[in-house]
């Protein structure tokens, strides 16, 4: 007997949403109809388990069932071959409710968000074709250093979490085009970024941020940057600390700063990537560089004419420090300032 005939809206979408099913036989289903369907839509039921039969769905590429009390996926799910996107946001999921296998599927798109998520599941991030990853409004603590083997990831939604870092190895995300970090706990953001080099939009609202590395301005196609609801200010400017450099840093800076040529003939292996970690002072009118002693300061930077952002930078020394007033209204000059073309960034959020 076919139960479910007229709950379909077109020849290969099978609509069962809003039926108050808190359980599902899909054999019911004529073989035929589940040859054609590509669609399915179980949203606003009361599911708690996604039934086995889904894998007679053979041709399925896109599966919604969100709003459910959903707490648990079959395994079974890791025989559709052809599914592309899996939304199932609003429901009970967490790391033990995934499949183990589910890794080795073919899906571009996954929406995990309103679950109860405190780390993203290990087999999430071995899904190579996955171009959308939402895990918003979750219990996320922290972002794995994993999600960069997710190279084909285009978006990254994680709003709503717990999360205090960003992990370096975010960088590494070549296609990575927007990132969604907001209402979270985080208090910097690492300079490594700079290298998302598609990255359009980066909205960062409502964290604990204080500061932007200097590097965000290298950043050519982001065109929108959220940051209302941050602190943004440098209340701890004056009370930086300043750690003396040691012998061989002072050594390091003689030989970089006065382009003395060396090889490894010359010193240990040690040394010489040493001396390859040189970084340039910033300021303009300085020519040193250091290596891990460095001093902490706050460049307010005019973006698109309209806002002044605190951009930190790292100068070799205290006595490098340019003149720069901790007041965002101030006239202070700025190389970085003066090299922000004004659409660089079209829209910059902070009120």
């Amino acid at each position: 007997m076919e139960v479910f005939d007229g709950a379909d809206r077109g020849e290969n979408i099978l609509d069962l949403s809003r039926l108050n099913l808190d359980s599902l036989s899909l054999e019911n289903v004529s073989e035929e109809r589940r040859k054609d369907t590509k669609q399915l839509y179980l949203t606003y039921n009361r599911l708690v388990v996604l039934p086995e039969s889904i894998c007679l769905f053979e041709n399925l590429e896109f599966i919604d069932i969100s709003n459910n009390g959903l707490s648990s996926m079959c395994e079974d799910i890791t025989r559709l071959t052809k599914l592309k996107t899996l939304i199932a946001k609003n429901n009970r999921l967490d790391e033990f409710s995934i499949p183990k296998e589910f890794g080795s599927m073919q899906i571009e798109v996954l929406n995990f968000s309103g679950n109860r998520f405190e780390e993203l599941p290990t087999q999430c991030l071995k899904l190579q074709r996955l171009k959308s990853l939402s895990v918003g409004g979750n219990r996320l603590k922290a972002i794995p250093a994993e999600i960069e083997n997710l190279t084909s990831l285009e978006l990254l939604y994680l709003g709503g979490n717990l999360i205090s870092a960003i992990p370096p190895e975010l960088a590494n995300l070549p296609y990575l085009s927007y990132l969604v970090l907001c209402d979270n706990r985080i208090q910097s953001v690492p300079p490594q970024l700079n290298r998302l080099y598609s990255l359009r939009s980066l909205s960062l609202h409502n964290n604990l941020l204080t500061y932007l590395p200097r590097e965000i301005l290298s950043l050519v196609h982001l065109q929108e940057l959220s940051l209302r609801g941050n602190p943004l200010v440098v209340r701890f400017v004056k009370d930086m600390t300043y750690d003396p450099p040691s012998l061989l840093e002072l050594a390091g800076r003689t030989i970089k700063s006065r382009n003395l040529l060396y090889s490894p003939l010359d010193l240990p292996s040690n040394l010489v990537h040493y001396l390859d970690l040189a970084s340039k002072c910033p300021n303009p009118k300085c020519a040193g560089v250091y290596f891990d002693s460095c001093v902490r300061h706050i460049k307010f930077v005019d973006f698109c004419g309209k806002y002044r952002l605190p951009l930190m930078h790292y100068l070799c020394s205290p006595e490098c420090t340019s003149p720069c007033s901790s007041n965002p209204q101030s006239d202070a000059d700025s190389e970085d300032e003066n090299s922000v073309p004004a659409d660089r960034l079209q829209r910059v959020l902070l009120g």
